[in-house]
């Protein structure tokens, strides 16, 4: 008999989405490469836009996934910063200072602008594919390993020249002007193993799970047309089992049909007993000639 193959799941996301994130990281990493060197690429949020290509193109729940737990709080602050300079003029803060000063290129400072609609776009994407809740572990892993990189194998403030990347994701400080000077350096360090997986990754986790999670997402899964994605690789291996289809109980099999026994046959020589003649009376002559 022959199989049938199932038809492919249809797609979460949108070719033409695909197609230009493609597109945009296509023309920033070598410009970036250019401008800044490759240690620019170690940072967070450049480490998230090239994971999240392949991510997007695969539709992989876990590396976008991990990109929103690493970034979303850094980059909304960014927003925040950036909104706070077109409302007031400027920002405490002057995370995007560079974004008004026209000392930098147009082109430079629109590439840059991914940094205020990438958390957006991993919304997004989380919304169509749902949250995978191993991220937090894996981008705790990938983080720290991140970090320590960082730490013994990127230059400290302040930049030799103009343009070269220093302080790579903070792993000396705050500013970029000169190293922090409050503790030891391997302290500073030490915090932030720490506090990069329990003050900014853990909080954005249990955000996630709750506004995206597996029964949210699967429900958009469905009403998209595409079955339920196994709780077996969420690590909720009780829930699969409990949406597992039960199949319906055998119906018991007919009872056998029933013959019924043969008809009474006669046989040679003998007649059988329901058949004996019945003893007829004589004559009546006869029997007075006998009385």
């Amino acid at each position: 008999m022959p199989t049938t193959t199932p038809p492919p799941a249809p797609r979460l996301i949108p070719l033409w989405l695909k197609i230009a994130y493609t597109a945009f990281v296509a023309v920033l990493v070598p410009y970036y490469w250019r401008a800044y060197g490759p240690l620019n690429f170690l940072f967070f949020c450049d480490v998230a836009l090239l994971l999240t290509l392949p991510a997007i193109w695969l539709e992989h729940r876990l590396l976008i996934s991990m990109q929103a737990v690493a970034i979303l709080v850094g980059q909304t602050v960014w927003v925040v910063d950036f909104v706070l300079h077109l409302v007031a003029g400027g920002s405490p803060l002057h995370m995007t200072d560079y974004m008004f000063d026209p000392a930098y290129p147009l082109f430079t400072r629109g590439l840059s602008s991914f940094h205020g609609w990438m958390p957006f776009l991993l919304l997004y994407l989380l919304h169509r594919l749902g949250y995978d809740p191993r991220a937090f572990r894996w981008q705790a892993a990938l983080g720290v390993s991140l970090l320590l990189v960082c730490y013994f194998f990127t230059p400290p403030p302040p930049a030799p020249t103009p343009g070269s990347v220093v302080n790579v994701n903070y792993v000396y400080g705050i500013g970029e002007q000169e190293p922090q000077r409050w503790m030891h350096p391997h302290a500073w360090v030490g915090l932030l193993l720490i506090g990069f997986p329990l003050v900014i990754y853990w909080p954005t986790h249990r955000l996630l799970g709750r506004l995206f999670g597996p029964r949210a997402a699967d429900a958009r899964r469905v009403g998209s047309g595409v079955p339920p994605a196994d709780a077996e690789t969420r690590g909720e291996a009780s829930v699969a089992r409990r949406r597992l289809p039960t199949s319906a109980p055998a119906a018991p099999a007919p009872p056998p049909p029933v013959t019924p026994p043969p008809a009474a046959q006669r046989t040679h020589g003998t007649r059988p007993p329901s058949a004996a003649r019945p003893t007829s009376p004589p004559p009546a002559g006869r029997a007075a000639a006998a009385s």
